[in-house]
Order: C-alpha cells, then structure tokens, then sequence
C-alpha cells in the first residue's frame, strides 16, 4: 500500500507525465468532438440517400437545404422529459444506455486516422476492440432486462444472440488479415498496405471472400437493416429501446451510430488501405499529403454502402439471419484461415513478401 501511496502522490507532479497527459487529452477530446459532429451530418446524408432511392426530398426545411436537422432532432431529444417506468430497475435502466454511448466511443481510442494520429497507438489494438466490442452486448441486455416488459426483454435477447453470432465471423475474418500481416497493431495493419501501386496492394483483393463476409457482418453486428431484427416494427414495436425516451434514447442511437462509425474504420483500416490514397505516390505525390481526408472519404463511402443496403435490402428472417452465421459464415472463414495458414506455411517466401515492411 505504501508504494503504491507513493506512486498515486508523486505522479502528478512528474513534468513527463504531465507531458503525455495533456497532448493525449486533447487528441482524445478532439477525435470526440470531430466524432460526434460528423454524426450529425451522417444521420443527414443516411437520410437524403434513404429519400433519394424512395424518390422522396428528405429532410429540406430546418437550416440551408435541411443540414440543422439532426441538430434540431437533438435539441427534440434533450429537452424532452426522461420517462422511466414504474416497475423498471431505475439504476440499470439509466446504466445501460450510458455503457452503450461510453463502449462505442472508446473504441475509438485505438483508431488511426493518420500516421501517427492516434489516441492510443497500443500494440494490441484488435485485441482492445475485440474486448470492447464484447462488452457492448451488456448495454443491450441490460436495457431490455431494466425495462420490465417482455417486448424489451425479447428484443434484447435477440440482439445479443445475433452480435454474439456475427462477432465470431468478424473474429476469424480480422485473424486472416493478421496472418498475412504479422501484426495486431491497426497501424501496421495500414502500412502493410502502403507498397506498390496502391490501391493493387490493399487486402480487399486477396482478401474478397473475407471483405464481403466482414461486410455483412457489420451490418448484422450494428443491428442494421436488413438485419435489423431486434427493431423489427412488426414484431417487436422497437425493441429493447421501446420504453427509453429524450436523452437516455439518445445515447442508444448515438452508441449505435458510432458502431456504425467503427465497422467503416475497420472496413478502411483491415482491407482498403487506411489513410494511403488510392493513387500511387509516385504518380501525384500531393494526393499523399492529405492521408486523413483519404481515411474519412473512405468512411463516407462504406456510410454510404450501409445506407444504400438499409434503403434497397428487404428485410431477412431471424432463422434466416442465424442460418447465414453460423451455416455460412463460420465454416467459410475457419475454412479461409486453414488456407491462408497453410499457404504461409507452405510458401514461406510468401509470408516473407507479406511481411517485409516491417523490416
């Protein structure tokens, strides 16, 4: 106790930690505030492509063109009354919404979107994800026990089953990314795709099977059409967000937003190159000095795939959600890392080629 007294009293006053903190704050503080706004704007275009398809104009009243929207809807939100059911557990009723909003945003921390812009450049970065994103499963489940009602409490069993199901596919899909590039570090992940003719050299084609599959998986892990079916309007009213009101409905759908967010940056990070521009250096060396506008196009373009699949994909079944994951997409990636593992084996001038970079 004594030593670690000693640690706790004289750390703050150490001028290299204080050195660390304060640059490491402010990133973190930046990237936030940088995350939140571009949600706003994203709900924005999410819903002008949902209208585009339908043939509608969306919204186009509250600011120039409609852009206030979300703004407007926030403020509709948080001064709304938070309404809690008589008979819900009030503590974790109110705790479960907020595990929700804090797992989605933290994961963050670990995201490169440049070289060297990151919170928190730890060589276990998918490791951390994969710990944060096996957390999220609580906010959910809590947030439909808390609620006292059985549409709530179905909707969230439903909604674990399915990320815990889609989590596994997701899983061996990022071990086939690791096995060629050696590496659990999400910027060594990116620089190992940074040789030769750019956009020939990132993973998304030697790795297509495994980018549709994570693809997909994404859309069932972030509850998103058309795998929606824990919010399925006809069954189940909205599921285990159905008695959550004004700000505690609000963070569900921000925490969701964000893990939205989060499977577009690992789309970029794990197969299409991360912050590198498609144009090869040698080409138009310019293009490469703007490697964060490059990260976020790239994350506009996977938004606008996901908005694009909830506006034109019906939605599926629940047996015939649960029969993709687990008949499909499970033995087709156990399958696809026996491969991936037994060529590095067999050709380990391959493996050597793969992993060079870092040499």
């Amino acid at each position: 106790m004594n030593e670690i007294w000693t640690f706790l009293s004289t750390r703050p006053t150490d001028a290299g930690w204080l050195a660390w903190l304060a640059p490491t704050v402010i990133q973190a503080l930046a990237i936030l505030i940088t995350l939140l706004l571009a949600q706003a704007f994203l709900m924005y275009f999410d819903r002008k492509v949902w209208a585009a398809v339908q043939m509608r104009k969306g919204p186009n009243v509250v600011g120039p063109f409609g852009l206030l929207q979300s703004f407007a809807d926030l403020f509709k939100f948080v001064f709304k009354e938070i309404v809690i059911p008589a008979g819900a557990n009030k503590v974790v009723f109110i705790l479960a919404p907020l595990i929700t909003f804090v797992l989605a945003l933290i994961g963050w921390a670990v995201i490169p979107i440049g070289p060297g812009l990151v919170v928190s450049d730890i060589n276990v970065g998918i490791l951390y994800l994969f710990a944060i994103s096996s957390l999220g499963v609580y906010g959910v489940i809590m947030g439909g026990w808390a609620s006292n009602s059985k549409y709530p409490f179905l909707g969230s069993l439903r909604s674990a089953a399915q990320m815990v199901s889609y989590e596994v596919s997701i899983g061996f899909v990022i071990i086939s990314v690791l096995l060629l590039v050696g590496s659990v570090n999400l910027s060594d992940i990116v620089e190992s795709q940074s040789r030769g003719a750019g956009i020939l050299n990132w993973h998304f084609l030697p790795l297509l099977p495994m980018f549709v599959v994570f693809f997909v998986s994404a859309l069932a892990e972030t509850n998103r059409p058309p795998f929606d079916l824990p919010e399925a309007e006809s069954e189940l009213v909205a599921g285990y967000q159905v008695e959550y009101s004004s700000t505690l409905f609000l963070m569900f759908m921000i925490g969701e937003l964000a893990n939205i967010l989060l499977m577009c940056a690992m789309l970029t990070i794990l197969f299409f190159g991360g912050w590198h521009s498609p144009i090869p250096h040698s080409w138009a060396p310019w293009l490469n000095s703007v490697p964060i506008f490059w990260f976020c196009a790239k994350i506009v373009f996977f938004f606008f795939l996901f908005a694009m699949v909830k506006a034109i994909v019906p939605r599926y079944r629940y047996d015939q959600l649960m029969r993709i994951g687990w008949k499909i997409f499970l033995p087709l990636t156990l399958s696809w890392i026996v491969l991936v593992a037994g060529l590095l084996i067999a050709f380990p001038d391959a493996a050597a080629h793969f992993q060079s970079w870092r040499n």
